[in-house]
């Protein structure tokens, strides 16, 4: 046994970690003065707004104009392992744009009838208008996309940034008006360490939840210019993943295979949000860095704090 690796605890919680008893509940707002978090959109509709290569390809035989109908699909899978597929997109469209495309009418006349035969009123309802997704949540802006499952062989879950030009499904989890900050404290090692601890499982996979692992989430208060300087490291992660315009997520984040631009990148950023936080600790005299382990329970007093405060 190395003795170095020895932390005397003084309660094991729930969550095996060094921490008061405390359970982590759902939320539906955030516990900090954050963006919220939603799903993405539901088409409910069986499948027939959604296209793949060949559907492409009949709309724009049909009329090469069908182009402005087609909108990139994407949920937490397409994004991480860089598949495409393509829906159709028919909010705030005039009918007289598509009334005459045999290939959309088909689609819709599908979506309709399958809303009728629901069960579920909210679907039922939905047959009236076969031309939009059953649930629109899609932003006007860029957006943080998070998948909802993700590998757990991976340090950092893949997030995204995403054109409001993509429409996000509900296999992922958006943050509308995208910007740096949020970014870099959400692929932080501080926020995964966070999320490795109350995230639930899908087999051993990670499922990340907005209600408990965001929501419950201790952000830190930071100043001016530690704000800067995560929205400075997180913009080097999205440098360092443009080096590499070929590979897929899933390729840039296996721990086998991560690029040395994006692992430095990611720990340039992880110091800068640890500072951040002040997770340090002086051991024989030195300054150095929390341990996961130590971060989380450094987490789980923070949430406590704040906890204690609302009530």
């Amino acid at each position: 046994i190395n003795n170095s690796n020895k932390e005397i605890a003084h309660n094991i919680n729930p969550y095996l970690v060094n921490a008061d008893d405390i359970i982590i509940s759902n939320r539906t707002q955030p516990i900090c003065d954050v963006p919220t978090m939603n799903y993405g959109s539901m088409p409910i509709d069986n499948g027939y707004l959604i296209l793949d290569k060949d559907d492409v390809s009949k709309l724009l035989t049909e009329n090469p104009n069908n182009i402005r109908f087609i909108k990139e699909y994407a949920g937490g899978q397409e994004l991480i392992k860089n598949k495409k597929r393509w829906c159709l997109w028919l909010d705030k469209t005039s009918p007289s744009d598509f009334k005459n495309s045999k290939f959309i009418r088909e689609r819709l006349t599908k979506t309709q009838e399958f809303r009728r035969e629901s069960k579920r009123p909210q679907t039922k309802k939905m047959a009236d208008f076969p031309y939009l997704f059953g649930e629109i949540r899609q932003p006007e802006t860029s957006m943080i996309v998070i998948p909802k499952v993700s590998s757990e062989n991976r340090r950092y879950i893949p997030i995204s940034i995403v054109s409001p030009e993509t429409i996000v499904n509900g296999s992922a989890l958006i943050i509308p008006k995208a910007d740096l900050f949020t970014f870099g404290i959400l692929i932080s090692n501080v926020h995964m360490a966070w999320m490795r601890t109350t995230a639930g499982r899908l087999e051993m996979r990670y499922q990340y939840s907005s209600n408990v692992v965001y929501n419950n989430f201790p952000w830190p208060e930071v100043t001016d210019a530690q704000k800067e300087k995560i929205s400075k490291t997180a913009q080097g992660i999205l440098d360092a993943r443009a080096l590499y315009p070929d590979s897929s997520l899933a390729d840039l984040y296996d721990e086998l295979t991560m690029p040395k631009e994006l692992r430095r990148a990611h720990q340039a950023n992880d110091k800068a949000v640890m500072e951040a936080y002040g997770l340090t600790k002086i051991v024989d005299g030195k300054k150095t860095w929390l341990t996961e382990s130590e971060t989380v329970a450094r987490l789980f007093e923070m949430y406590e704090q704040l906890t204690n405060s609302k009530s």
